[in-house]
């Protein structure tokens, strides 16, 4: 759902936090949901959103999430981490919000917030000013604690400055505020660390807007999820679960079926068919299309590829970067790397190796060759065993197979080699040169045996 608004809008993310309960010398903020580092979900959905500018906050690791994170428009560092107020000080202090009329404030370790309630929330502030996001939790733990009077922010305490009644309270903050930049400006110069934490709480500047008659909208949400999080390993673990069956029932809605919809991780865009059948332990990442009936079996991983309709990928295959047509057959066991384009009913099998092949119609590699470089025809079969040699130390050279080619097993294509239409080159041969069309290409060599041998010593 993207933004409309004609006012102009800021998204300030706050990604300065060390993540010590993570125990990792990885920045918090990017260690990954769904294969994502968690700022870059925030900043995606910032930028999905359609906001005009994305500021992100950093402070400890800054410069390599710098280098891993894009999309941001302006980068402030908050060198001393004194809480969510003094963060947020620190990016209104920078003259890249001077020309906002509202902003946003977001977090880089809750990664999945979703678009249609920041809208809502960036509603509420446009007509009140100042709203904030909360949700009713059965379980508030380690959340602050949103008081109420008439159904708007009175304030927010935060759980270790809670008394017992306060901490009864299940409407959590979950952190999200939107903002009129100049009433924000206000209410953050007055925030003050006398707290249990000794810090600038954000949530403070709720209290004094209310004693200000400027009290906030209360925007509420029922989702858990994206209200959620991440400290440690465990609520790391925890959210990768719930967004992964968030993705998967959202696509059997769409008429997908898997074997069982806790073991699937999908981290990238999943784009699928009807019918389609995705067994157990199977990893998809980044941009990953499905045809109609298309059946990927047990423990594979398919990375940036498409595969057309009716197409199939038996276990344990890893496909990366592969375009595959309409009713073509993959594996067991088999490795379609980078390049690899199969046309429609071509068979790769078990234990066979690609990359930077385009395999015609009809085309068989049934098991254990390894085909790179190479472009074959229209029902080529290669034999087990077969391999392109394609790499001479310093250089790639092709190998061109045309169409109803024949290759034997235990066969050598030193290439550059084109083997002609409807040639057939014997098992065992090294092929060094060009093969003529309709002939057949054999080597001979004769047994030899060598008495009084001696094995080589290591």
């Amino acid at each position: 759902m993207r933004w409309r608004s004609e006012k102009r809008w800021c998204a300030v993310i706050l990604a300065a936090g060390k993540g010590t309960r993570m125990r990792s010398h990885l920045p918090k903020v990017l260690h990954r949901i769904a294969g994502k580092p968690m700022l870059q979900h925030a900043v995606d959905t910032a930028v999905e959103l359609g906001v005009n500018q994305v500021v992100a906050v950093v402070g400890h690791g800054a410069q390599q999430v710098r280098s891993q994170i894009h999309r941001v428009d302006s980068w402030v560092e908050q060198t001393e981490q004194n809480g969510t107020g003094h963060a947020v000080q620190c990016a209104l202090a920078d003259r890249a919000l001077d020309s906002a009329d509202f902003c946003v404030v977001m977090y880089g370790d809750m990664p999945l917030i979703s678009q249609d309630t920041l809208v809502r929330l960036m509603q509420a502030a446009e007509m009140e000013s100042l709203a904030l996001l909360a949700c009713d939790m059965s379980d508030a733990t380690g959340y602050g604690r949103v008081r109420t009077t008439e159904n708007r922010v009175s304030s927010v305490v935060e759980q270790s400055d809670a008394s017992s009644a306060e901490l009864s309270i299940r409407l959590a903050n979950t952190g999200f505020v939107a903002a009129e930049t100049r009433l924000l400006r206000t209410l953050i110069s007055s925030l003050s660390t006398d707290n249990a934490q000794g810090e600038l709480y954000l949530t403070d500047i709720f209290a004094n807007a209310h004693a200000q008659q400027t009290p906030a909208a209360l925007v509420l949400t029922d989702n858990e999820t994206e209200a959620t999080g991440v400290n440690d390993r465990r609520q790391q673990v925890q959210l990768e679960r719930r967004y992964q069956r968030q993705i998967v029932e959202r696509l059997m809605e769409q008429g997908v079926s898997f074997a069982d919809p806790q073991r699937v991780d999908i981290r990238g865009e999943l784009r699928c068919g009807r019918d389609v059948f995705i067994d157990v332990d199977v990893v998809l990442e980044g941009n990953v299309e499905l045809g109609d009936g298309v059946e990927i079996g047990p423990f594979c991983r398919i990375a940036d590829s498409r595969i057309a309709a009716g197409s199939r990928v038996d276990s344990h295959c890893a496909i990366d970067g592969v375009s595959l047509a309409a009713a073509c057959s993959v594996g067991p066991f088999a490795r379609l790397r980078p390049g690899t384009e199969m046309a429609e009913g071509a068979k790769v099998g078990n234990f066979v190796e690609t990359k930077q092949a385009k395999i015609g119609a009809s085309s068989k590699i049934n098991h254990l060759s390894y085909v790179g470089d190479a472009v074959l025809g229209e029902r080529v079969n290669v034999g087990a065993g077969t391999i392109t040699c394609n790499y001479d130390g310093a250089n790639k050279h092709r190998t061109t197979l045309e169409d109803d080619v024949f290759i034997g097993s235990n066969s050598q294509l030193v290439a550059p080699v084109t083997v002609g239409r409807g040639s057939t080159v014997g098992a065992g041969t090294t092929v060094t040169r060009d093969v003529e069309e309709g002939v057949l290409e054999v080597e001979h060599r004769d047994n030899k045996t060598v008495r009084g041998w001696v094995r080589p010593q290591k």
